[in-house]
Protein backbone atom coordinates (compact mmCIF):
# COMPACT_ATOMS: atom_id res chain seq x y z
CA UNK A 1 0.00 0.00 0.00
CA UNK A 2 1.71 3.50 -1.35
CA UNK A 3 2.42 6.14 1.42
CA UNK A 4 -0.04 8.95 1.70
CA UNK A 5 1.02 12.33 0.70
CA UNK A 6 1.24 15.57 1.82
CA UNK A 7 2.32 18.49 0.36
CA UNK A 8 3.27 21.78 2.03
CA UNK A 9 3.03 25.35 0.64
CA UNK A 10 6.03 27.47 1.29
CA UNK A 11 9.46 26.41 1.25
CA UNK A 12 10.48 29.44 4.32
CA UNK A 13 11.40 28.15 8.04
CA UNK A 14 8.68 26.98 8.90
CA UNK A 15 7.47 25.24 5.66
CA UNK A 16 10.86 23.47 5.60
CA UNK A 17 10.74 22.39 9.29
CA UNK A 18 7.36 21.22 8.80
CA UNK A 19 8.71 18.91 5.71
CA UNK A 20 11.80 17.64 8.31
CA UNK A 21 9.83 16.70 10.94
CA UNK A 22 6.65 14.82 8.55
CA UNK A 23 9.29 13.54 6.50
CA UNK A 24 11.33 11.77 9.93
CA UNK A 25 7.83 10.38 10.67
CA UNK A 26 8.50 7.44 7.62
CA UNK A 27 4.41 7.57 7.58
CA UNK A 28 4.22 10.25 4.19
CA UNK A 29 5.50 11.16 1.40
CA UNK A 30 6.08 15.07 1.13
CA UNK A 31 5.81 17.53 -1.50
CA UNK A 32 7.43 21.09 -0.81
CA UNK A 33 6.19 23.90 -2.88
CA UNK A 34 6.95 27.44 -3.63
CA UNK A 35 6.98 29.93 -6.53
CA UNK A 36 10.51 30.93 -5.83
CA UNK A 37 12.93 28.39 -8.14
CA UNK A 38 15.73 26.40 -6.57
CA UNK A 39 14.18 27.20 -3.02
CA UNK A 40 12.24 23.86 -2.16
CA UNK A 41 14.33 21.94 -4.61
CA UNK A 42 17.58 22.66 -2.28
CA UNK A 43 15.75 22.28 1.19
CA UNK A 44 13.88 19.35 -0.07
CA UNK A 45 17.16 17.76 -1.01
CA UNK A 46 18.64 18.28 2.12
CA UNK A 47 15.71 17.01 4.07
CA UNK A 48 15.90 13.78 1.73
CA UNK A 49 19.58 13.39 2.14
CA UNK A 50 19.00 13.09 6.02
CA UNK A 51 16.57 9.98 5.86
CA UNK A 52 19.30 7.44 5.40
CA UNK A 53 20.60 8.51 8.82
CA UNK A 54 16.44 8.19 9.90
CA UNK A 55 15.87 5.17 8.92
CA UNK A 56 12.93 6.67 7.32
CA UNK A 57 12.02 5.91 3.54
CA UNK A 58 9.45 8.73 2.59
CA UNK A 59 10.35 10.62 -0.17
CA UNK A 60 10.63 14.35 0.05
CA UNK A 61 10.76 16.33 -2.99
CA UNK A 62 10.81 20.14 -4.01
CA UNK A 63 8.62 21.32 -7.10
CA UNK A 64 7.62 24.86 -8.76
CA UNK A 65 4.78 23.01 -10.63
CA UNK A 66 1.19 21.99 -8.72
CA UNK A 67 0.83 19.22 -10.74
CA UNK A 68 3.85 17.39 -8.64
CA UNK A 69 1.23 17.93 -5.73
CA UNK A 70 -1.33 15.64 -7.26
CA UNK A 71 -3.24 13.08 -5.05
CA UNK A 72 -2.11 14.71 -1.37
CA UNK A 73 -4.05 14.05 1.60
CA UNK A 74 -3.44 16.81 3.24
CA UNK A 75 -2.22 20.31 2.09
CA UNK A 76 -0.80 22.92 4.63
CA UNK A 77 -0.97 25.82 3.46
CA UNK A 78 1.90 28.65 5.51
CA UNK A 79 2.92 31.05 2.41
CA UNK A 80 2.14 34.76 3.19
CA UNK A 81 4.15 37.40 3.99
CA UNK A 82 4.71 38.81 7.38
CA UNK A 83 3.04 42.33 8.26
CA UNK A 84 6.28 45.19 7.73
CA UNK A 85 6.18 48.62 9.08
CA UNK A 86 4.58 50.73 6.86
CA UNK A 87 1.75 47.88 6.51
CA UNK A 88 -1.68 48.53 7.04
CA UNK A 89 -4.00 45.54 8.67
CA UNK A 90 -5.86 45.99 5.32
CA UNK A 91 -2.35 45.84 3.18
CA UNK A 92 -2.06 42.54 4.69
CA UNK A 93 -5.26 41.29 3.87
CA UNK A 94 -5.43 42.07 0.99
CA UNK A 95 -1.82 40.28 -0.06
CA UNK A 96 -2.41 37.56 1.77
CA UNK A 97 -5.82 36.59 0.95
CA UNK A 98 -4.64 37.20 -2.41
CA UNK A 99 -1.81 34.49 -2.21
CA UNK A 100 -3.96 31.81 -0.33
CA UNK A 101 -6.77 32.18 -2.81
CA UNK A 102 -4.30 31.54 -5.03
CA UNK A 103 -2.62 28.44 -3.40
CA UNK A 104 -5.92 26.68 -2.51
CA UNK A 105 -7.52 27.18 -6.06
CA UNK A 106 -4.45 25.39 -7.26
CA UNK A 107 -3.69 22.60 -4.78
CA UNK A 108 -7.95 21.95 -4.45
CA UNK A 109 -7.71 21.57 -8.19
CA UNK A 110 -5.50 18.63 -8.20
CA UNK A 111 -6.38 17.83 -4.89
CA UNK A 112 -9.73 17.60 -4.63
CA UNK A 113 -10.21 14.80 -1.65
CA UNK A 114 -7.39 16.04 0.69
CA UNK A 115 -7.57 18.15 3.91
CA UNK A 116 -6.53 21.57 4.51
CA UNK A 117 -4.76 22.72 7.15
CA UNK A 118 -4.23 26.35 7.32
CA UNK A 119 -1.01 28.10 9.14
CA UNK A 120 -0.59 31.52 7.05
CA UNK A 121 -1.67 34.61 9.02
CA UNK A 122 -3.77 36.10 9.68
CA UNK A 123 -4.87 32.72 10.17
CA UNK A 124 -8.83 33.20 11.14
CA UNK A 125 -9.28 35.14 8.24
CA UNK A 126 -7.17 33.03 5.80
CA UNK A 127 -9.63 29.82 6.88
CA UNK A 128 -12.46 31.93 5.57
CA UNK A 129 -10.64 32.58 2.42
CA UNK A 130 -9.62 28.94 2.18
CA UNK A 131 -13.17 28.05 2.80
CA UNK A 132 -14.92 30.11 0.37
CA UNK A 133 -12.47 29.30 -2.46
CA UNK A 134 -12.25 25.18 -1.95
CA UNK A 135 -15.76 25.47 -1.97
CA UNK A 136 -15.12 21.88 0.30
CA UNK A 137 -17.60 21.55 3.37
CA UNK A 138 -15.88 23.17 6.58
CA UNK A 139 -14.76 19.75 7.98
CA UNK A 140 -12.29 19.39 5.73
CA UNK A 141 -10.74 22.56 6.57
CA UNK A 142 -9.00 23.53 9.85
CA UNK A 143 -6.84 26.14 11.25
CA UNK A 144 -3.34 25.76 13.16
CA UNK A 145 -3.35 28.57 15.52
CA UNK A 146 -4.53 26.88 19.43
CA UNK A 147 -1.99 24.27 18.70
CA UNK A 148 0.85 26.75 19.14
CA UNK A 149 -0.47 29.02 21.78
CA UNK A 150 -1.25 25.58 23.78
CA UNK A 151 1.81 24.98 23.35
CA UNK A 152 3.27 27.67 24.58
CA UNK A 153 0.77 28.44 27.53
CA UNK A 154 1.67 24.69 28.56
CA UNK A 155 5.56 25.09 28.22
CA UNK A 156 5.22 28.73 30.34
CA UNK A 157 3.36 26.75 32.85
CA UNK A 158 6.12 24.02 33.52
CA UNK A 159 8.14 26.31 33.47
CA UNK A 160 6.99 27.99 36.43
CA UNK A 161 5.72 25.31 38.14
CA UNK A 162 8.85 23.55 37.85
CA UNK A 163 6.70 20.34 36.96
CA UNK A 164 7.33 18.47 33.77
CA UNK A 165 5.52 19.89 30.67
CA UNK A 166 4.01 16.50 29.74
CA UNK A 167 1.66 16.51 32.83
CA UNK A 168 0.32 20.05 32.17
CA UNK A 169 -3.33 20.44 31.14
CA UNK A 170 -4.49 23.37 29.64
CA UNK A 171 -6.23 25.04 26.82
CA UNK A 172 -6.08 28.42 24.42
CA UNK A 173 -8.64 28.72 22.52
CA UNK A 174 -10.42 31.86 20.49
CA UNK A 175 -8.39 33.88 17.93
CA UNK A 176 -4.97 33.68 17.02
CA UNK A 177 -3.85 37.30 18.21
CA UNK A 178 -2.69 38.76 21.50
CA UNK A 179 -5.95 40.52 21.59
CA UNK A 180 -8.05 37.49 20.73
CA UNK A 181 -6.05 34.27 22.20
CA UNK A 182 -7.38 32.94 25.22
CA UNK A 183 -5.40 31.21 27.75
CA UNK A 184 -7.92 28.83 29.67
CA UNK A 185 -6.97 29.63 33.49
CA UNK A 186 -10.07 27.33 34.94
CA UNK A 187 -9.54 24.34 33.69
CA UNK A 188 -5.72 24.09 33.61
CA UNK A 189 -4.51 22.07 35.82
CA UNK A 190 -0.93 19.89 36.71
CA UNK A 191 -0.71 15.97 37.20
CA UNK A 192 -4.34 16.56 37.72
CA UNK A 193 -3.98 19.37 40.37
CA UNK A 194 -5.75 22.78 39.74
CA UNK A 195 -3.36 25.22 38.43
CA UNK A 196 -4.86 27.75 41.49
CA UNK A 197 -3.96 25.32 43.84
CA UNK A 198 -0.14 25.61 42.46
CA UNK A 199 0.37 29.07 41.79
CA UNK A 200 -1.49 32.40 43.20
CA UNK A 201 -3.80 34.74 40.75
CA UNK A 202 -1.09 36.85 40.27
CA UNK A 203 1.12 34.49 39.14
CA UNK A 204 -1.29 32.84 36.44
CA UNK A 205 -2.11 36.09 35.30
CA UNK A 206 1.15 36.65 34.62
CA UNK A 207 1.37 33.10 32.49
CA UNK A 208 -1.69 33.62 31.09
CA UNK A 209 0.06 37.39 29.70
CA UNK A 210 3.46 35.66 28.44
CA UNK A 211 1.08 33.31 26.06
CA UNK A 212 -0.79 35.83 24.35
CA UNK A 213 3.01 37.50 23.84
CA UNK A 214 4.78 34.36 22.98
CA UNK A 215 5.34 34.87 19.34
CA UNK A 216 6.44 38.67 20.38
CA UNK A 217 8.58 37.41 22.90
CA UNK A 218 10.57 35.44 20.19
CA UNK A 219 10.65 37.78 17.42
CA UNK A 220 12.04 40.58 20.23
CA UNK A 221 14.76 38.13 21.31
CA UNK A 222 15.45 36.88 17.47
CA UNK A 223 15.68 40.47 15.99
CA UNK A 224 15.20 39.10 12.61
CA UNK A 225 12.91 36.19 11.94
CA UNK A 226 10.48 34.70 14.37
CA UNK A 227 9.43 31.13 15.45
CA UNK A 228 9.60 28.09 13.35
CA UNK A 229 10.04 25.45 15.29
CA UNK A 230 7.04 25.05 17.67
CA UNK A 231 4.80 26.32 15.16
CA UNK A 232 6.08 23.42 12.97
CA UNK A 233 5.84 20.92 15.52
CA UNK A 234 2.67 21.89 16.55
CA UNK A 235 1.35 21.76 13.01
CA UNK A 236 2.89 18.15 12.49
CA UNK A 237 0.76 17.12 15.06
CA UNK A 238 -2.00 17.94 13.39
CA UNK A 239 -1.34 16.23 9.97
CA UNK A 240 -0.25 13.25 11.67
CA UNK A 241 -3.92 12.97 13.43
CA UNK A 242 -5.37 13.34 10.05
CA UNK A 243 -3.27 10.53 8.42
CA UNK A 244 -3.56 8.31 11.07
CA UNK A 245 -6.94 8.75 11.82
CA UNK A 246 -6.09 9.23 15.41
CA UNK A 247 -9.32 10.97 16.12
CA UNK A 248 -7.34 13.38 18.85
CA UNK A 249 -8.87 15.98 20.74
CA UNK A 250 -6.98 19.26 19.83
CA UNK A 251 -7.11 23.18 20.35
CA UNK A 252 -7.06 24.34 16.64
CA UNK A 253 -9.50 26.36 14.26
CA UNK A 254 -12.92 25.52 13.13
CA UNK A 255 -15.66 27.35 11.82
CA UNK A 256 -18.37 27.45 14.16
CA UNK A 257 -22.31 26.91 13.86
CA UNK A 258 -23.28 27.86 17.38
CA UNK A 259 -20.52 26.24 19.57
CA UNK A 260 -19.89 28.91 22.46
CA UNK A 261 -22.57 31.16 20.93
CA UNK A 262 -20.51 31.56 18.35
CA UNK A 263 -21.93 31.19 14.42
CA UNK A 264 -20.43 31.50 10.79
CA UNK A 265 -16.60 32.28 12.45
CA UNK A 266 -13.62 30.02 12.34
CA UNK A 267 -12.57 30.58 15.85
CA UNK A 268 -10.19 28.37 18.27
CA UNK A 269 -11.99 25.49 20.12
CA UNK A 270 -11.52 21.82 20.98
CA UNK A 271 -11.92 19.49 18.37
CA UNK A 272 -11.26 15.67 16.86
CA UNK A 273 -9.35 15.69 14.04
CA UNK A 274 -9.17 12.20 12.00
CA UNK A 275 -8.57 11.22 8.55
CA UNK A 276 -11.91 13.26 7.24
CA UNK A 277 -11.11 16.26 8.88
CA UNK A 278 -13.05 17.63 11.73
CA UNK A 279 -15.13 14.99 12.92
CA UNK A 280 -16.42 16.60 16.00
CA UNK A 281 -16.17 20.17 18.27
CA UNK A 282 -16.39 20.22 21.88
CA UNK A 283 -17.58 23.02 24.45
CA UNK A 284 -15.79 22.15 27.52
CA UNK A 285 -16.73 24.26 30.44
CA UNK A 286 -15.31 27.72 30.81
CA UNK A 287 -15.46 30.37 33.05
CA UNK A 288 -18.27 32.97 32.26
CA UNK A 289 -15.27 35.69 31.65
CA UNK A 290 -13.83 33.13 29.34
CA UNK A 291 -16.71 32.14 27.43
CA UNK A 292 -16.89 36.59 27.03
CA UNK A 293 -13.52 36.63 25.51
CA UNK A 294 -13.68 33.66 23.34
CA UNK A 295 -17.22 35.29 22.17
CA UNK A 296 -15.26 38.37 21.69
CA UNK A 297 -12.69 36.67 19.32
CA UNK A 298 -16.05 35.62 16.97
CA UNK A 299 -17.04 39.04 16.55
CA UNK A 300 -12.95 40.32 15.63
CA UNK A 301 -12.84 37.74 13.17
CA UNK A 302 -16.20 38.63 11.30
CA UNK A 303 -14.49 41.90 11.01
CA UNK A 304 -11.75 40.34 9.64
CA UNK A 305 -13.37 38.72 7.51
CA UNK A 306 -15.56 41.88 6.66
CA UNK A 307 -12.23 43.61 5.69
CA UNK A 308 -10.90 40.92 3.11
CA UNK A 309 -10.85 41.52 -0.30
CA UNK A 310 -13.05 39.13 -2.36
CA UNK A 311 -10.55 38.72 -5.69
Amino acid sequence: MPRQKVTIVGAGNTGATMAQMLGATGIADVTLIDIVEGLPQGKALDIAEAQAWLSSSSAVVGTNDWEDTADSDVIVVTSGVARKPGMTREDLLKTNAGIVRSVVGEATKYSPSAILVIFANPMDAMCHVALETSGWDAARVVGQGGMLDTARYRSFIAMETGASVKDVSAWVLGGHTEATMVPLSSNASVGGVPLSSLLDESQIEKLVNRAKDGGAEIVGLLKTGSAFVAPAVATIEMVKSILLDEQRLLPACAFLNGQFGITDAYVGVPLKLGASGISSIHEIPVSENELAAIQAAGDAVKELVAATPRN
